[in-house]
């Protein structure tokens, strides 16, 4: 069996996902070939059998065209003519979607080829975006126009920003587009996901829920210094994880913590830029990205609590990692963050109830009512081999077809 996936990036969560996914079918006996856009950050990541689609500067006219239009995916015409040369040669007997946003392919000569050729799809949703007029997500803005046809955008110069409020052709064109093929199976890595696709005009598709996956082998509790290192043993530590720290992650909630809660707590963040912990309060310890997992484990071991007040979250692979290290998670009752928990490894609060974070953040810190075997258990089931192994199932399933 020969399998395609396509995603806008080789590297990062959704680039991870893709190339871990056909790692794992190429131990199926599979053939899989991966495929991203040209970049030069796409060119340092090594990998067997991987297509490049387009070139820089067909991206960056794209990407210009978009913003001044608010028409995304509507270029990129000869470089996705010649991609999709290469796919009819490789002749895939399914083709794997990820992220099709960010300009670089066309999607109606996509969906066009993808229809006439009659190939089962698979394609995995990492947001929203496959089904609103523009945006990735929505909830913190508290926009439901995607569900009859965007319009008015409240969003419009968040990402990907345009300068022209084009959503609700968008809307249209995508629903054109998209629900234009047959065989295909939606994808999601949460409930939360899965429940709005099936609300959307994507609804029309067979919708599957595969949770996203972490490598429990790296993810355990570890020991460090960590504590001793910045001066916090005997304090309660309290984590955040984040690699875009932002209000969407719940940055100001961390602020506010850091105002309220009294010398017993410490609070550390990880991903923090310099420019971003310059303007943290100086209680706030921050680390920056860091790319050691190993190193990030034993932060996750080191915290008494992983708080998480996201606003906007496909599932949340920071609290799976956190419970994986033997660490309690508490978040806010936003998206599919929630889906990892149940009551014997974290809780869950209303989004924006400060004050009932602070309750739990108190109780839990001082009666420890999680333990760390109950945490980890509950990591389980997110494995990542077994996710992928997952997929590969699924291509049999839909290949079998």
């Amino acid at each position: 069996m020969r399998v395609l996936q396509i995603n806008s990036y080789n590297f990062g969560s959704t680039g991870n996902i893709m190339v871990g996914i056909a790692e794992t079918a190429r131990r199926y006996g599979m053939e899989c070939t991966t495929a991203c856009p040209e970049g030069k950050s796409m060119r340092v990541r090594q990998l067997d059998d991987h297509l490049f689609i387009g070139s820089r500067v067909g991206r960056n006219m794209h990407i210009k065209f978009a913003e001044f239009t608010g028409l995304n995916g509507c270029l990129s015409i000869l470089d996705t003519f010649i991609f999709l040369r290469k796919v009819k040669k490789l002749n895939p007997d399914i083709i794997h979607l990820h992220n099709l946003h960010n300009c670089y392919i066309n999607l109606p000569m996509l969906f066009g080829f993808l229809r006439k050729s009659s190939i089962p799809v698979v394609w995995t949703l990492h947001d929203c975006w496959a089904f609103t007029g523009k945006c990735p997500y929505f909830e913190m803005a508290g926009c439901d126009r995607w569900e009859n046809g965007c319009h008015d955008c409240m969003q419009l110069f968040r990402y990907p920003a345009a300068k022209t409020d084009k959503t609700a052709k968008m809307w249209q064109l995508k629903r054109k587009w998209f629900t234009s093929i047959d065989n295909a199976t939606i994808v999601t890595p949460s409930e939360w996901l899965g429940n709005l696709v099936k609300k959307s005009f994507l609804g029309c598709h067979d919708v599957k829920v595969i949770p996203n996956g972490t490598d429990l082998n790296v993810f355990v509790p570890t020991e460090s210094d960590f504590r001793k290192k910045h001066g916090i043993d005997g304090k309660f530590m309290l984590l955040g994880v984040a690699f875009d720290w932002d209000e969407r992650k719940g940055i100001d909630v961390f602020e506010k913590l850091a105002d309220i809660l009294d010398e017993r707590f410490a609070i550390v963040l990880v991903g923090v830029d310099e420019k971003s912990a310059s303007k943290l309060p100086e209680n706030i310890i921050t680390v920056s990205r860091t790319q050691n997992r190993k190193e990030l484990a034993e932060i996750y071991t080191a915290a008494d609590i992983f708080v998480n007040p996201t606003r906007e979250e496909t599932l949340g692979m920071v609290n799976i990692e956190a419970l994986a290290c033997g660490t309690p998670v508490l978040t806010y009752r936003t998206g599919g963050s929630p889906e990892p928990l149940d009551d014997t490894c974290g809780c869950v609060v209303e989004k924006d109830d400060v004050n009932a974070l602070i309750r739990e953040i108190v109780r839990i810190c001082e009666e420890k009512p999680f333990d760390i075997d109950s945490c980890r258990k509950a990591s389980e089931k997110y494995d990542k081999q077994e996710r992928f192994a997952q997929y590969c199932r699924l291509y049999e399933e839909k290949y079998g077809k």
